[in-house]
């Protein structure tokens, strides 16, 4: 006997093919697209983006040619408050936020779920890269769009209600399916970036949230280099966009190295001073299987993946690297492996 399954359709073709496979698989299929911007644009901005008018409709024609039952459901308020709202007070707070993670935490696998479940509803689906075996987040087959590590924050009730049906296949594959099942979307662009923030400027969008607030950008030894109109506009790593006055005395690149919201002090130096090995966590999320072998971690999306040892002390988690990793940053998660498999995550506290 079949599922009653969600399935979450943004718009796009991931979502769509998604959709379409597990109504094919036999399961009593409902589509859904999540209202999450309270203003949406009429249309798309490039490849930015996926809260249009435009997408909406993209989900409601998907749906129609694989004749499910499709309904818009209004979450804009709380995403605004669990994602937006969020997004925007970490960056005051020095750190470096990831919303599509929140959203997942928050959104998708929180409040879509537990109003899924309330109506009946066996699992969600959704059209993310990542495969889930026997119950255990693992990476996809693609790893070029590979999308554990977003999902290394779901708990494991969460993950035993989740459906992803595209971890086996490539990207281009779903998109040579979507043009044999007659989907509009199978040329689609992705969306990138933020997707609450359409035109791309992060800085823009932070600025008109915060203000400005004029401050000093320094050197290892302390000495002013240059000034900012707010910290909350950088995050570790960063080497363009630094207003610099005064090249480094070697004529290297400067990087910021670390931002003090309450004095509102940007640091700069070398890269070599970004280099970390050890990285101190807190609020751990364990989803997977109890495993120590082959141990990796991710440290940003798409990002590379470290050889690792972790401890844990006093609620956290302290991770060892086998090699040094450079720009890691307060508020990114750290998703560690057992192989292919995600074993949990926890969030980055600081990296020395």
């Amino acid at each position: 006997m079949g599922l009653r399954v969600l399935a979450a359709m943004s718009g796009g073709v991931d979502s769509a093919v998604a959709a379409a496979r597990i109504a094919e698989a036999g399961h009593d299929v409902t589509g859904v697209h999540l209202a999450l911007s309270a203003n949406p644009q009429s249309h798309r901005t490039g490849a930015r983006g996926c809260c249009t008018i435009e997408d909406s409709r993209d989900a409601r024609r998907a749906a129609d040619v694989i004749g499910i039952p499709f309904y818009i459901w209004d979450m804009a308020e709380r995403f605004q408050r669990d994602v937006v709202e969020d997004f925007v007070a970490e960056y005051a707070a020095g750190r470096t936020p990831n919303p599509c993670l929140r959203c997942n935490e928050k959104i998708k696998f929180a409040a879509v779920l537990d109003r899924a479940l309330a109506l009946g509803f066996d699992a969600v689906a959704t059209g993310h890269h990542a495969r889930l075996v026997d119950g255990v987040l693992s990476r996809s087959v693609d790893p070029a769009k590979d999308q554990s590590y977003v999902l290394g924050v779901l708990t494991r009730e969460q993950l035993a209600h989740a459906i992803f049906p595209l971890g086996d296949s490539t990207k281009a594959e779903v998109r040579e399916e979507a043009a044999r099942r007659g989907l509009t979307v199978a040329d689609k662009p992705d969306s990138h970036d933020v997707c609450f923030i359409a035109d791309g400027d992060t800085r823009g969008f932070l600025a008109k949230r915060l203000g400005a607030a004029e401050g000093p950008i320094v050197d290892e030894s302390g000495e002013v280099v240059g000034s900012h109109q707010g910290a909350h506009g950088f995050t570790v790593g960063q080497r363009k966009g630094l207003r610099i006055d005064r090249p480094a005395p070697d004529g290297r690149p400067r990087y910021v190295l670390s931002i003090e919201p309450v004095s509102n002090t940007v640091t700069v130096g070398p890269r070599s001073a970004l280099q970390v090995t050890r990285i101190s966590c807190v609020r751990p999320v364990w989803n997977g299987p109890g495993v120590r072998d082959d141990l990796t971690v991710q440290l940003r999306a798409h990002g590379e993946v470290y050889g690792c040892s972790f401890e844990e002390r006093d609620g956290g988690l302290v991770i060892e690297l086998d090699r040094p990793a450079t720009g890691v940053a307060a508020g990114q998660a750290a998703v560690l492996y057992s192989g292919r498999t995600v074993i949990g995550s926890a969030t980055i506290e600081s990296a020395a």
